[in-house]
């Protein structure tokens, strides 16, 4: 051993019988620090701040042994192994009540990621066995129920539905603004029913050569067929099923012949095939669709309300060095808002907080004020939706398909 490893264990001897002497502590955590130790050095800090919180030293120790770059020789040796004698658990206990507490108000006890983030879309005919389930998918209590009978009830009770002649089949478009998690939920929706989950969007389908596109869709459904039961979702159902009468291109209007053809199965084989489907522009999907017996059902996915809000705003801060946040002001502040526009207004006051830190030099917590101003920037992107769903509402509301709509309007004074 070295001088410097000779004289640290000496030092660190003498901390054992002088345990209270701060001034011994922290020279011992600079020298660990300087020794590639950055772990045990931030243990000894911590000791000193709970005795003496406002210790200038010692925090200005944690924050250096938190950010260190690794050195040429440990660069060279590689990642280095963890330490196995450093219990954060313990580190974390000692300095509770010294680091600002990352929210105001205490913890909700279930922080599901509901509509957390951008969707993962599937690519190809890809299977997928998502873990998801619907208590993952914070609020939209109606929209469970919906799905809760129009497919749960009858798979998890096999006598009633056999009492009742109830098929393991059906078709549900659900339909709303952009980004708020209605992919999302049809993920949680396989998960939850322990079946398969094939993912199909327009450029799944469509094929620049004459009847591949619909030779695609086809091999589609077979793909669902032979892992029924499964969950079919077609993403941007009004491009592969627009309105026939708007298209001027014949390969398209045979993709969304293909599509009726496949969704009335005359020989019985969709039997365990749940296809949901999801548009921003149900207005534009073609009326033969949502007949009964194809997707007879359409199901509003609105904005979260202001639990799931608070949830999805813990989601995408929980990894976030933030401080002294008020979620519930937050939730107030952001009605309306998606769960991609609370995401975005998350990376935006991350980013005002990064600048700030460069300019500075000085790295500090994500606070409430970068929240606030990043709200002053991002706007809800949901407004120019509800403009164009307010006339169709109003003034095309046949049978009564968007009577949900013209309801939760209604309640937001929105007309």
């Amino acid at each position: 051993m070295d001088d410097s490893g000779d004289l640290l264990s000496a030092l660190l001897a003498a901390l054992d019988e002088h345990p209270d002497n701060d001034a011994l502590r922290l020279h011992v955590a600079q020298m660990l620090a300087a020794a590639g130790r950055p772990a045990q050095a931030v243990q000894h800090a911590a000791v000193i701040l709970q005795r003496d919180p406002s210790n200038r030293e010692a925090l200005e120790l944690i924050g250096r042994a938190g950010s260190a770059a690794p050195t040429a020789a440990e660069s060279a040796a590689g990642p280095a192994a963890p330490v196995a004698d450093f219990d954060w658990h313990a580190a974390e206990d000692q300095v509770e009540g010294i680091v600002p507490p990352m929210f105001v108000s205490a913890a909700p006890a279930a922080t599901s990621a509901a509509q957390a983030g951008p969707d993962i879309a599937g690519e190809g005919y890809d299977v997928e066995h998502p873990r998801l389930r619907l208590d993952d998918v914070g609020g939209m209590q109606e929209v469970k129920a919906r799905l809760e009978a129009a497919f749960l009830a009858p798979l998890r009770n096999p006598e009633l539905r056999k009492a009742y002649a109830k098929s393991l089949k059906g078709g549900l478009m659900l339909y709303g603004p952009p980004g708020c998690g209605k992919t999302f939920l049809a993920r949680a929706l396989a998960g939850e029913l322990g079946a398969a989950f094939v993912n199909v969007a327009f450029s799944d389908v469509l094929d620049m050569y004459l009847g591949q596109s619909e030779r695609n869709l086809h091999e589609t459904f077979q793909t669902a067929r032979r892992c029924a039961p499964c969950v079919l979702f077609l993403d941007e159902v009004d491009a592969i099923g627009q309105k026939r009468s708007l298209l001027r291109n014949s390969a398209l209007r045979g993709t969304v012949n293909q599509l009726l053809v496949e969704l009335d199965d005359v020989v019985g084989a969709n039997e365990g095939i749940f296809v949901l489907a999801a548009t921003n522009a149900p207005w534009d999907v073609d009326a033969a669709l949502r007949r009964p017996g194809r997707l007879d059902r359409t199901l509003l996915v609105l904005p979260p309300d202001g639990a799931a809000r608070e949830t999805i705003l813990r989601f995408h801060l929980r990894e976030r060095p933030v401080a002294g946040i008020d979620l519930g002001k937050l939730v107030k502040a952001t009605d309306t808002f998606s769960g991609a526009d609370l995401a975005h207004l998350c990376d935006v006051a991350a980013e005002r907080a990064l600048l700030d830190s460069a300019r500075t030099g000085q790295v500090r917590m994500i606070g409430m004020a970068d929240l606030q101003g990043a709200l002053a920037e991002v706007r809800p992107s949901t407004g120019p939706w509800f403009d164009v769903a307010r006339n169709v509402a109003q003034f095309a509301n046949e049978a009564g398909t968007y009577d949900d709509l013209l309801l939760y309007l209604k309640s937001r004074r929105l007309l």
